[in-house]
């Protein structure tokens, strides 16, 4: 059974622990996951959990849901610090994500100017055109990397495509030419009989390589806060994220640690 799904287009504003009053956008299906990979700590739970159709709000839909949104928060005299698209699975999945994001920026600059255009995407599409200038154009592109090795990666994020390989992944990272924040949660545990401890010496020193490889403008770090489809993981303490998080800052990289 599926952890929480969104049953809306756009929702809140939220207190987000990264990104403070966030004001959510979720371009897929409200009754099913619809995601590239099938993360074994996702709130929204595994790709098979969720059962209904497939149907993607049109970029229409989203467009006047948010208009009509932003109209209201507005006359609450309420905040938005971020207008994030997050959702049930991956944003970027949606086929007129760039026109969205588009309309977006519009929207924003009508109502909440100093609002952040936020995407929280879990990198596999940015090797698209359209996906990687849209996420060109927001404030906050947060795209995910979760590992240092491939294998575990693959036992963390579950990637639906077989032919995944984290070398690939992280040369599409570098093309943004560190205009891009890193986004990577820790946890231990197990799922399936395999290894999801991301926190271990030798894992940490390998995805410190590659952040420094990627050279973002930031990496943010968090762990567990909500309930998890995979019963077996274990949350990492705020003391071990500040000490990771000062492994990072050595190399001159801004870290928030949530």
């Amino acid at each position: 059974m599926a952890t929480f799904l969104w049953d809306k287009i756009v929702f809140g504003p939220i207190k987000s622990r990264r990104l403070g009053a966030s004001l959510g956008i979720n371009l897929l299906p409200i009754s099913r996951k619809v995601c590239t990979f099938d993360c074994v700590y996702c709130e929204c739970g595994f790709n098979i959990d969720g059962k209904g159709n497939n149907k993607f709000p049109t970029k229409e839909e989203v467009k006047t849901a948010l208009e009509n949104k932003l109209k209201e928060v507005k006359e609450n005299k309420e905040t938005v610090d971020s207008i994030t698209f997050s959702g049930n699975g991956e944003p970027t999945l949606h086929p007129d994500f760039e026109i969205i994001i588009n309309d977006t920026i519009a929207l924003r600059n009508k109502y909440f100017p100093n609002a952040k255009i936020s995407v929280l995407s879990n990198s596999t599409t940015i090797d698209r055109s359209s996906v990687f200038s849209a996420l060109e154009k927001v404030d906050n592109n947060l795209l995910k990397l979760d590992a240092g090795f491939d294998f575990l990666i693959k036992n963390i994020d579950q990637p639906v495509n077989n032919k995944f390989n984290t070398d690939s992944l992280v040369d599409n990272l570098k093309q943004f030419k560190g205009n891009l924040t890193i986004q990577t949660i820790f946890l231990r545990g197990e799922h399936n009989g395999k290894s999801v401890d991301n926190t271990t010496p030798e894992n940490l020193n390998s995805w410190l390589n590659l952040i420094k490889e990627i050279k973002p403008k930031a990496v943010m770090i968090y762990s567990l806060d909500r309930e998890t489809p995979s019963k077996t993981l274990e949350k990492v303490s705020k003391e071990e994220l500040e000490t990771i998080a000062d492994k990072v800052r050595a190399n001159g990289i801004e870290v928030t640690v949530a």
